[in-house]
């Protein structure tokens, strides 16, 4: 009896620590990221998750490859660009906590009425989440980090700066990342310079921004710009 109440007092303690051990790493994740985001409320990030992600596929069919990404300021990024991303993207971002929950569930209805992924429903501070930290697999364990790391952005960030990090990193292309690299890449100019239809332009290439770089004649594109350009003047800036 007391050799089979010790092996029993045994796995109970391995099970609490199988509890324990991931609970521990789990945590230590979250700290790294903590600390990541804090770091970046006044340094600008260098590379992204998903920059290196992107330039490691360049690599692979060109090993002299690399991405196109400049830091420029918020001050130094067009108006009418961040009118249109808030527009195209995220109409309620200076309203919002990170999470737009009335927008997941449009989109979510959306989706299931048409049977297929047409429709993400992510703010700007969630697209930001995950392109610094995640991969770009889908997961609902990924998604439940997604959301956590937003929480965190919103806490140690105000608005302006989410943004202007967002601005400096989001993809708009094969390799192209920022407003700046867009904005040369596309249109010959600095992302300061950027007038309201190549705002509106290069805001709708959002969502699929590899496609519409070798498709840029795209007639959902003309159109999507053209609703675009009308949205601009009633969104609200951080």
């Amino acid at each position: 009896m007391a050799k089979s109440g010790k092996a029993g007092a045994g796995w109970k303690r391995w099970l609490k620590w199988l509890f324990i051990i991931p609970a521990l790493l789990f945590l230590g994740v979250q700290l790294y990221f903590l600390l990541q985001i804090w770091w970046w409320v006044d340094h600008n990030p260098t590379m992204t998750s998903f920059m290196r992600e992107q330039q490691a596929a360049l690599k692979e069919k060109d090993p002299k490859a690399n991405i196109r990404q400049q830091w420029v300021p918020y001050n130094r990024i067009s108006g009418n660009l961040k009118r249109a991303i808030i527009a195209s993207e995220d109409a309620n971002f200076s309203e919002h906590e990170g999470v737009d929950w009335d927008a997941l569930q449009k989109a979510y209805e959306k989706n299931a009425k048409k049977k297929k992924v047409v429709s993400g429903g992510s703010t700007i501070t969630q697209q930001l989440a995950k392109n610094l930290f995640l991969s770009g697999s889908r997961s609902y364990l990924r998604k439940g980090q997604e959301l956590i790391i937003t929480y965190m952005l919103e806490a140690l960030m105000d608005k302006e700066r989410i943004f202007e990090i967002y601005l400096n990193v989001v993809e708009f292309g094969k390799g192209i990342f920022g407003a700046e690299a867009a904005a040369r890449h596309y249109y010959g100019v600095s992302a300061a310079s950027l007038g309201a239809a190549q705002a509106a332009k290069l805001a709708v290439m959002l969502p699929n921004p590899r496609y519409y770089d070798a498709h840029r004649d795209s007639s959902y594109l003309a159109r999507r710009t053209a609703t675009i350009l009308k949205r601009m003047g009633s969104a609200e800036l951080p």
